[in-house]
């Protein structure tokens, strides 16, 4: 079975569908030991096929349009929050305590982008908030890995030991990630079909989720880039966010393309979410398992509320297991899955050549949505989709991904960069790499300032 074949299957697919689909290989795209290529072009076009056949089922046509994927439009989108620049400023991607470290058995890595996670971080390792990077890695080379993973975690920061592949597959959380489909899809109620507004077949572009209302409630980085394909497919996008939890600006600029931005007090403001609960046709979080059930956020809750909702989850280890509560990024989960290990050694490890486990399941999830969309329109209920940072890792280390074939080369994201304005400065950014035959080149809006917009639909 083909990456495409598979990522097509697990979004509910008919495999009919990928004649519709060619693909444009470039040799030197994303280069790695592991397969990272094939699982990038699988994901990017799995979504390009859901928005294209939900495209034609809103337009009313027989054929679904063509579909290309490129590995160099892919290979950019997978960086994009790398090539991002703001008046010709280049972007912060990790700040300096986010790294490996070494221990007195071997590596840890940890998080701590935020300032929340920073301080938690240096709260484990009793050192003060204006600690220098110096006596951190004083304190954590007196610590095996696994001690100062323990410790961090339970101070509510983020620290993952380095493992080898053969070490993640003896641990149970990769048992129960393996044990689970690359994408979990549930039926949750029997509401009536979904009947979307058809779309004008002869429109200069088509928009298959032009009139949806998308809820945004995700972080860094799988759920943002999901929500952004799907605010460039049209739909509304409003990204809400804890007042007291600001967005990185430069991550906030890269996947806020196309979005409006509002802050909320999920307590306080619980009249007001459910004002935008009420007519809202997709709900996408990105917290980990469970953080958001006090809140009425659950699956079947929300659906309960909403019936014919659309809900999409995304975490790092999964909403099940020993670590199902855990909270996690791209590049802890390569440390603990052992990609680390194979893309460097367990004296020097290395990083994918993009965080391709966000990226990749970013587009599965946005191509999850338009599925569900589409089956909705048929069949009916309220649907759930959930995928996890660490079941496409182990796609990506299960061996089944097979090498790509060279093609033509990649000589860099240029020919896949686009400048535009927007209120936060002049942007250069990474253009969609979802593309399908009358879809759309790019999106309808730039990026705003975090939290700049009402919490309201217009």
């Amino acid at each position: 079975m083909t990456a495409i074949t598979y990522a097509w299957s697990a979004l509910g697919g008919d495999p009919a569908r990928l004649a519709r689909l060619t693909t444009v290989a470039r040799g030197g795209a994303l280069p790695a030991r592991l397969p990272v290529r094939q699982l990038a072009r699988a994901c990017v076009g799995a979504c390009a096929l859901a928005a294209a056949e939900l495209a034609a089922h809103r337009a009313g046509r027989a054929e679904v349009p063509g579909v290309r994927v490129d590995d160099g439009a892919v290979a950019t989108a997978f960086h994009s929050e790398r090539l991002l620049q703001v008046d010709g400023r280049a972007p912060v991607v990790f700040a300096p305590l986010s790294r490996f470290w070494r221990t007195a058995d071997g590596w840890v890595r940890t998080h701590a982008n935020y300032p929340h996670h920073r301080d938690r971080l240096l709260g484990a390792l009793g050192l003060p908030a204006d600690a220098p990077v110096q006596e951190v890695a004083g304190r954590l080379a007196e610590r095996s890995a696994r001690e100062a993973e323990e410790a961090v975690h339970g101070a509510g920061g983020l620290a993952v030991a380095l493992r080898t592949p053969q070490e993640w597959r003896a641990h149970p959380q990769a048992a129960e990630v393996a044990a689970r489909p690359l994408v979990e899809r549930a039926r949750l109620d029997a509401a009536p079909a979904r009947v979307l507004p058809p779309l004008d077949p002869a429109a200069a572009v088509l928009l298959p989720a032009a009139g949806l209302r998308v809820l945004d409630l995700t972080r860094v980085l799988a759920g943002p880039v999901a929500t952004r394909t799907l605010a460039l497919l049209g739909a509304d996008v409003l990204r809400v966010d804890a007042p007291w939890l600001p967005e990185l600006p430069d991550q906030h600029a890269d996947t806020g393309i196309g979005k409006r931005s509002a802050t909320l007090d999920l307590t306080a403001g619980r009249d007001t979410f459910e004002e935008l609960l009420r007519s809202a046709d997709v709900v996408v979080t990105g917290y980990r398992p469970g953080a958001l059930d006090r809140f009425g956020l659950a699956p079947r809750a929300l659906a309960e509320r909403r019936p014919g909702l659309v809900v999409a989850q995304v975490s790092a280890w999964g909403a099940y297991g020993p670590w199902g509560g855990r909270r996690g990024f791209d590049s802890l989960v390569q440390v603990a899955t052992g990609i680390a290990v194979t893309e460097g050694s367990a004296q020097r490890p290395g990083a994918l050549p993009a965080q391709a486990l966000d990226h990749g399941t970013g587009y599965l999830l946005a191509g999850a949505v338009l599925r569900a969309l589409t089956e909705q329109a048929h069949d009916g209920g309220s649907r759930l989709v959930r995928l996890a940072l660490a079941r496409t890792a182990h796609w990506l280390t299960d061996g089944t991904l097979s090498t790509a074939a060279e093609g033509a080369s990649y000589a860099g994201p240029d020919a896949w960069l686009a400048e535009a304005d927007s209120p936060l400065g002049r942007l250069r950014h990474a253009r969609p790499a979802v593309s399908f035959t009358g879809g759309p080149a790019g999106w309808a809006r730039p990026p705003v300032p975090w939290g700049s917009d009402r919490a309201e639909w217009r």
